[in-house]
């Protein structure tokens, strides 16, 4: 297990190392200067020099990346080209609103996935399973904007149930101890705060989890029709143990071991995948931070965030294989 361990975490080295060349050489092989960008169309060639020469941007792009990656190495992400503010500092106050929103994704998405997964397994070819397979297909096939757009339109313009944008309403107010607000504003008592931040959440948290539960429900189908078919499966039958009992106690812990899999590499995803529904309804989060910047052309952040999901996720990755392996031990000899 130990050497299973360090193989999987030194293999985290290389792949950091090769994101942040990638996305360093693609953010300087594109055209655009930043500090036009930044001081906008009609600042003198003095004040570009200058702004130049005071971020660094002047030196050559070899020296640059040396400079940002052993910075990077240090916790030091680099300085807003923008507002001057460290872009880890930046990063912080607008992570747990992409997170918060990632992990009730990702719960929805596992909830209603392995639901529809199990019972459609269970009763293969019904009309459930083929509902099942119509939901799950069109899931994965529909884009998250357009989803979004036609969330915002049926229930908050049509229905005006929900509201559009945002994590809560203006009349509301959170004291943050986690950062999350449905957890925040728990703590603090304030209930109706909280089926505020709830109606918020609900719509971004439905889009964007979306494609993951279809993609959960098919996989969770095919493993658990898998395990039925297993021998064990058919013995526990034959000593009369109920079909919830072989299912729950018996089928479903082997069935979600690939599921687990594919959880695990979705929330990386979730998390660096956020943009597209953060920016259709205006989310706080990074998503919406990171288009800024690439609009600005604000190559710290850009940068530096990127790396720092890459961490996040290959991170994420990591624990799962770790998970994996301690629920299949045969991964460890491979």
């Amino acid at each position: 297990m130990i050497s299973y361990l360090i193989k999987r975490i030194l293999w985290v080295i290389p792949t950091l190392f090769g994101v942040s060349l990638l996305v360093f050489s693609m953010l300087h092989l594109t055209p655009g200067e930043p500090a036009l960008a930044i001081l906008g169309e009609h600042a003198t060639a003095e004040s570009i020099e200058k702004f130049n020469k005071e971020m660094g941007l002047d030196k050559p792009l070899n020296e640059q990346y040396i400079n940002f990656i052993s910075k990077a190495i240090k916790g030091d992400f680099g300085v807003s080209l923008k507002s001057k503010q460290p872009v880890l500092v930046e990063f912080k106050e607008r992570f747990f609103a992409t997170a918060e929103l990632a992990i009730v994704a990702m719960f929805f998405a596992i909830i209603f996935g392995v639901i529809m997964g199990v019972i459609s397994a269970v009763y293969r070819y019904s009309k459930f399973d083929y509902l099942s397979t119509f939901i799950s297909l069109t899931g994965v096939s529909m884009p998250v904007f357009w989803l979004g757009l036609m969330l915002i339109y049926l229930f908050s313009i049509y229905l005006e149930l929900l509201p559009v944008s945002g994590r809560l309403g203006y009349e509301f107010w959170v004291d943050e101890i986690t950062g999350f607000y449905l957890i925040d504003t728990l703590l603090n008592k304030d209930y109706p705060a909280f089926f505020d931040a709830f109606k918020h959440i609900l719509m971004p948290a439905f889009a964007l989890g979306t494609i993951p539960m279809a993609i959960i429900a098919r996989m969770s189908r095919a493993s658990m029709s898998g395990v039925l078919k297993e021998d064990y499966i058919k013995t526990a039958k034959a000593k009369g143990l109920s079909g919830i009992r072989v299912i729950l106690i018996h089928a479903l812990k082997n069935a979600l071991i690939p599921v687990i899999t594919i959880i695990g590499l979705m929330m990386g995803t979730l998390l660096g995948g956020a943009i597209l529904t953060e920016s259709t309804f205006s989310w706080p989060g990074i998503g919406k931070w990171l288009v800024n910047a690439v609009n600005q052309r604000d190559f710290p952040i850009i940068q530096g965030t990127t790396l720092i999901i890459a961490i996040i996720y290959v991170s994420i990755n990591l624990i799962t294989d770790i998970l994996y392996a301690v629920v299949n031990p045969k991964i460890r000899l491979k």
